[in-house]
C-alpha cells in the first residue's frame, strides 16, 4: 500500500465529476460525496449486492468509503468486494461498539484500550488491507473522552502504521471538546435540514482548526417518507422534528419527487451550501450513488432557499434538538 487514494481518473462518458475537497489538514483530497456502508450491514445485503453497490460507486469516481465496526457485515462486505481496489479510495471506520466476531450480535460499548485496539485489528482483517486511511471514535461521550484511554489507543495504532489519522464522530458538547483537544484530524458530525446546531457551534471552530468535517445524516434518513413513526424506530426522532418544522418542499407531490429540486434533492443541496468537506448517504441499491452524484451536480442549494430552511429551524427548534448516535 502507499498510504492513500488516488484522485479518480479524468471521467469517462457519462460519469458525473464530483467536486474535490482538501480534508483539513491531512493532505487527502476527497470527493464531496462519499458511499456510507450501514445500509448494506443492517439490512443483511448478500455479497453480490454489497459487490455492485460498492464497485458502482467507485466506477462513478467516488473515493471515500465509510464504515464502522457494528455495521453488522458490512466491513466484511467491503473486503470482499473491493480489497483488490484499495489505491482507488480512502477508508474510513470506526470503533467503540463492539461486534462478536459472528458479526451478527448486538453491539455493546467498549472504550478501554485493549477493546479499541483489538477492534482495529479486526478491522484491518475484515476489510483485507493493512491499514485504515482514518478511525474515529464512535460517539463516546465527555467522560470516556477526558479520560484519555480511547484516544490514547487510537494514537497507538498509529505509532504502529494501522492508522493514518484520528477522528471523532459525535455532535453537541461532546463533539466541541474533541475539536478544541488537539487530538483529532477529522470531525464526523449531524448536519441536516433537521440538525442544525453543528453550523454555528462547530463548523466555524474546524475551518479554524483545520479539522477536516464529514457529514452524516445529511439527508436527516428521509425521515419524511414515513407516514408515522415508534419511538424505537431510527428515524423517529428526525421524523418527529421534520413533522413540527413543516418545511414547503416536504410537502405535497415536492417531497417524493426525484433529482435536485425533489425532497431528498433540497435537503442534500442544503447540507452541501457549508462549509463542509464530505457527505456520507448510504444506500443497498447500487444505483442510488448515480442517482446522489446528480444532485450533488446541481450545485448547492441557493442563499434565499438556505436562509428560509435556516429561519424556520430557528423559529422552531428545540434546545435538545442536536444528533443521534
Amino acid at each position: 500500500m502507499d498510504g492513500g487514494a488516488k484522485p479518480a481518473a479524468a471521467p469517462g462518458a457519462g460519469r458525473i465529476e464530483l467536486p474535490m475537497r482538501e480534508f483539513g489538514r491531512t493532505g487527502m483530497k476527497v470527493r464531496v460525496l462519499g458511499l456510507g456502508t450501514l445500509q448494506i450491514g443492517i439490512e443483511h445485503a448478500d455479497q453480490d449486492t454489497a459487490t455492485k453497490v460498492l464497485n458502482t460507486a467507485l466506477d462513478e469516481g467516488c473515493n471515500v468509503i465509510d464504515t464502522a465496526e457494528c455495521y453488522m457485515k458490512a466491513e466484511t462486505l467491503i473486503g470482499n468486494a473491493v480489497a483488490h481496489r484499495r489505491k482507488d479510495y480512502f477508508l474510513f471506520t470506526k470503533v467503540g461498539h463492539v461486534l462478536n466476531d459472528d458479526e451478527t450480535t448486538q453491539w455493546a460499548p467498549e472504550w478501554d484500550e485493549p477493546g479499541i485496539l483489538k477492534s482495529v485489528d479486526r478491522s484491518l482483517r475484515r476489510l483485507k488491507t493493512d491499514h485504515l486511511d482514518l478511525v474515529h471514535l464512535h460517539s463516546c461521550g465527555p467522560r470516556i473522552l477526558e479520560r484519555g484511554e480511547a484516544i490514547g489507543a487510537l494514537e497507538k495504532a498509529k505509532q504502529a502504521g494501522k492508522v493514518r489519522f484520528l477522528g471523532y464522530s459525535g455532535d453537541h458538547r461532546p463533539a466541541l471538546w474533541a475539536l478544541d483537544s488537539g487530538k483529532f484530524d477529522s470531525l464526523m458530525t449531524s448536519l441536516s435540514v433537521a440538525d442544525q446546531e453543528s453550523i454555528d457551534m462547530l463548523l466555524p471552530v474546524a475551518r479554524e482548526k483545520k479539522i477536516g468535517v464529514i457529514i452524516k445524516r445529511p439527508i436527516a434518513n428521509a425521515a419524511w417518507r414515513h407516514e408515522s413513526a415508534d419511538p424505537s424506530e431510527y428515524h423517529y426522532e428526525y421524523w418527529r422534528r421534520l413533522r413540527e418544522l413543516k418545511y414547503d418542499f416536504l410537502q405535497g407531490e415536492t417531497r417524493d419527487k426525484p433529482g435536485p429540486e425533489g425532497g431528498a434533492g433540497v435537503a442534500m443541496r442544503f447540507t452541501l451550501a457549508h462549509p463542509i468537506d464530505l457527505m456520507i448517504v448510504g444506500s443497498s441499491n447500487p444505483a442510488r450513488f448515480r442517482q446522489n452524484a446528480e444532485i450533488v451536480a446541481a450545485g448547492p442549494l441557493p442563499a434565499a432557499q438556505v436562509n428560509e430552511i435556516r429561519a424556520r429551524w430557528k423559529q422552531v427548534a428545540q434546545p435538545n434538538w442536536f444528533g443521534q448516535i
